[in-house]
Formats: C-alpha cells, structure tokens, sequence
C-alpha cells in the first residue's frame, strides 16, 4: 500500500501539471507549499517502499523541472515585452524630436 503522504505527492504532481498547463500561477504557488509538506513528511517516515519514494519523488523532480524552464519563459516572454515597450516608446520621442 502507498503512504497516504505518497498519494498526496502523486495528487500534487498531477495538480501542478494541470496548473502548469494553464499558467495558473497563484494555484503553483499554493502547490509548491503543499508540495513540499508533503516531501517534508515522505522523507521523515520511515518509507514502506523505498522504491516508491524513489520513483515518485523523481516524477515530482522532472514536473519541476518543467515548471522552472515555464518560469524562466514567462519572465523572458515578460522582459522582451517590457523592452519592444520601451523601445517603441524612445523610438516615439526620436520621432517627436525630429518630427
């Protein structure tokens, strides 16, 4: 039988997928927490099935890893904006300099 704390990852993991998949990022915030809580206490008791603890925390690694690339998306996506923004804005004032 899977821990009751192994569940709850796996539950998680999914949840996180589904949040990702939507950018929801007030839901991934409130994941990572329990996510985490839920780690924390995986790693303090004793495992049934080491095995088990194994896979799914390594399951849980890899949605991470997805969700820190996204992240790192989203602020790049966010940073090129902000500079197509202000670019178009200096360019405005040269025109207006010149116009």
């Amino acid at each position: 039988a899977m821990s009751q704390a192994l569940q709850r990852i796996e539950q998680t993991r999914e949840a996180l997928i589904d949040a990702l998949a939507e950018r929801d990022w007030d839901a991934i915030g409130e994941l990572d927490t329990a996510c985490r809580e839920c780690v924390d206490e995986v790693l303090s008791e004793a495992p049934v099935d080491e095995e088990a603890v194994r896979t799914n925390l390594e399951s849980l690694l890899a949605v991470y890893k997805d969700l820190l690339s996204a992240t790192m998306g989203e602020r790049q996506a966010i940073v090129d904006e902000m500079s197509q923004i202000t670019q178009a804005k200096s360019a405005a004032k040269v025109y207006h300099l010149f116009g």
